[in-house]
């Protein structure tokens, strides 16, 4: 008998540990994917040369992808087989991964804009002329060859694909987080579930870190590798026409996600709660919660579970009250508006802070996408298992976890704030954030390109073909430099004879000048670093408020709205908290634009150098701006939080005199009287 009422204990135990570990896995996938777009923001802004805002819409259609569908995943998915809803959902995010990739094969090889196009094949040396005395640059353009890739570049929008795509992957994104935390909190004992949901997050944050290193690492491979003669490729990944081999990730990552589905195929619909498998060994029928929670006699619970199945019209007529009682609990309502404020920061600073590394301190997109990955995003698994340790080791209660949680969000405000002032000066490129003398200005007016010392050459002002004189000053192409000549071909292309550059140095000194952008200037690297620090420790102690912060969303909220709440949750953050930030963001800072590219049919298109102040001041403000509100909500569902606790408090010392005065049978009563009001407001 005590082998028979052991093998169930022991095939629970092990069913439950596979669903934790399988869960993290699919955080760990869904992550992996998520962190990947992220990264690749940049080079697919720049593939299909569109503006940051249009990239804002892109990369929002995830959340448009979740908003179609969390609120009936969540709400009728809590009453069917969780396990495959979740399976499906994979499927469905690693369909999407595959439909991203699909325009880099439809679509033809990547062309950047330069100056040196027509003169690839020539390999003799002092055959170029940079500076056409009597021909517009812009006449070259109009080639039967340019104005075939125009009409077929024109008629094809293949950034579609990439929005579709995404959007797929927030609909196979739906069911994971809502049923699956609610699953393991259904199924585990109340005080493990804080360390479960820390370990989930902890193993899902080496997603991130993974996402961000495969970025970094294709951006540095040019995007048609394996299609075209890379030697004939002038720009090197430091520039900012270069476009990394993006579509390669997204095959790992579907397939990844593909992956991380199977084990949900294999997992039961429930289990027998965790704790209590010793009692029910003691009999010979196991029992799951979801049986228990409908208090029937025994002997009438099997029959009554095949005597009532699960109807959506069932379902449905019950939605509505449903959602009527989740929101009139207030804190639960409070938390949810301070999320949405700390979401829309956080997205917008995620979405461009490898733009913003780029433009503010000079980095290389891949240098940029690297660091975030290994810096950041272990700082942040350390803090989200730092959080669950603190809560299990000194077993706080819901007062403790939202002190721990502001606590966190206070020092986080106060350590990006810093941020904000932790900066390197304009990247020096002449007729934009320098005079052609030298003189500092910033200017949005793309004639002051045009000078004295390149007026007879004809240049075209909506080339952006950059190089890099030996006075440390940026020119924006060969041509507005005044070059006469240039030797060498690709990416060894030297450029000689510039009048411009002559005018600030002295005749014995060099007047030759190199593509590319000049570096920043020295200093700029150890204001870096010190930005960096900030960023990682700032990073670390936000962090360590997520799983408090979640564990008092968890417990504000009844047993049976769990899933329900989880999935609102999910919906209203998403859909306010990820659609808008990165649109209104991205148009935010397309208004620091000083230099937009141009597209093969002369349309604008993706931005090439910002205004670093005003870039800095508009994105660190704004985000600065969003956490400091999501600061002051904290602290009033703070008090919110400690006055009901201390209601609840009296309640239950007025149940006790209850007990003692009125004896067993009346005490039973008030007791159960108490338990009905407790369950009509909420679980804190």
């Amino acid at each position: 008998m005590s082998v028979e009422s052991k093998k169930p204990r022991e095939a629970c135990c092990s069913k439950l540990k596979l669903f934790l570990a399988s869960l993290a896995f699919v955080y760990f996938a869904k992550a992996f994917g998520g962190a990947y777009m992220k990264s690749s923001i940049t080079q697919i802004e720049r593939r299909f040369d569109i503006p940051s805002s249009l990239i804002g819409v892109i990369d929002g259609s995830f959340e448009m992808g979740n908003l179609l569908v969390i609120a009936f995943v969540s709400y009728f998915g809590a009453k069917l087989h969780r396990p495959r809803l979740i399976a499906i959902g994979c499927l469905i995010m690693a369909a999407g991964s595959f439909l991203i990739v699909l325009p880099h094969f439809l679509q033809g090889p990547y062309k950047y804009e330069t100056s040196m196009s027509h003169s690839k094949d020539v390999n003799s040396t002092e055959s170029i002329l940079p500076c056409l005395s009597n021909h517009s640059m812009t006449d070259l353009d109009e080639t039967p060859e340019t104005k075939r890739d125009c009409v077929q570049a024109a008629g094809s929008s293949m950034w579609i694909y990439v929005f579709l795509g995404n959007m797929l992957r927030g609909i196979g994104e739906t069911p994971i987080m809502p049923l699956g935390v609610s699953y393991l909190d259904d199924f585990s004992r109340e005080e493990n579930t804080p360390f479960y949901l820390a370990c989930i997050h902890t193993v899902g944050i080496l997603g991130p870190m993974f996402g961000f290193m495969l970025g970094s690492f294709l951006t540095k491979i040019y995007v048609d590798v394996g299609f075209v003669d890379l030697d004939s490729v002038t720009i090197n990944h430091k520039d900012s026409r270069w476009v990394g081999a993006w579509w390669l990730g997204f095959i790992a990552t579907g397939t990844v996600i593909l992956l991380s589905s199977i084990p949900f195929w294999f997992l039961p619909k429930s289990l027998p709660k965790q704790g209590q498998e010793q009692s029910q060994s003691k009999s010979t029928e196991l029992t799951t919660v979801a049986e228990q929670e409908n208090f029937l006699p025994e002997e009438n619970q099997e029959h009554e579970e095949k005597e009532k199945p699960v109807t959506f019209q069932e379902l449905a007529k019950d939605f509505i009250p449903s959602l009527k009682r989740l929101f009139s609990n207030s804190i639960f309502s409070l938390m949810i508006l301070t999320y949405l404020v700390a979401v829309n920061g956080f997205i917008g600073m995620i979405t461009f802070k490898p733009k913003y590394l780029e433009q503010i301190y000079g980095q290389s997109a891949s240098k940029a996408i690297f660091l975030i990955g290994i810096l950041n995003l272990p700082a942040v698994a350390l803090g989200i298992i730092t959080g669950g340790f603190v809560l299990k080791r000194f077993k706080l209660g819901v007062i403790g976890a939202a002190r721990v949680s502001m606590a966190a969000s206070i020092g986080a405000f106060c350590l990006l704030s810093f941020q904000a002032f932790v900066h390197c000066e304009n990247a020096e490129v002449a007729g934009l954030t320098v005079s052609y003398q030298g003189l500092p200005q910033v200017s949005y007016n793309q004639q002051t390109l045009l000078s004295q010392c390149n007026m007879g050459c004809s240049c075209s002002v909506k080339l952006w073909d950059p190089v890099c004189a030996y006075n440390g000053i940026t020119y924006a192409s060969p041509c507005l430099a005044g070059c006469q000549t240039a030797t060498g071909t690709g990416k060894e292309m030297v450029f000689h004879n510039c009048t411009c550059i002559g005018k600030m140095m002295t005749p014995a000194m060099n007047t030759s000048a190199v593509l590319g952008q000049c570096p920043r200037k020295s200093d700029c690297d150890h204001m870096f670093k010190i930005y960096m620090a900030l960023s990682v420790v700032g990073s670390f102690i936000s962090a360590c408020g997520g799983t408090p912060g979640y564990i008092v969303l968890l417990r504000s909220i009844q047993q049976d709205l769990k899933s329900l709440a989880l999935g609102m949750q999910t919906l209203i953050v998403r859909t306010l908290g990820g659609i808008p930030p990165p649109i209104y963001f991205g148009a935010l800072i397309d208004r620091t634009c000083l230099k937009w590219g141009t597209k093969q049919c002369g349309g604008r298109g993706a931005c090439r150098l910002y205004d670093a102040y005003a870039f800095r001041i508009t994105f660190m403000g704004l985000i600065t701006g969003l956490y400091f509100l999501s600061n002051m909500l904290w602290g009033g569902l703070y008090f919110k939080i400690v006055k009901k606790q201390k209601k609840l408090a009296l309640r239950n010392q007025a149940k006790e005199n209850g007990v003692e005065g009125n004896g067993t049978v009346s005490g039973h009563a008030n007791i159960s009287i108490a338990k009905t009001n407790e369950d009509k407001e909420s679980t804190i």
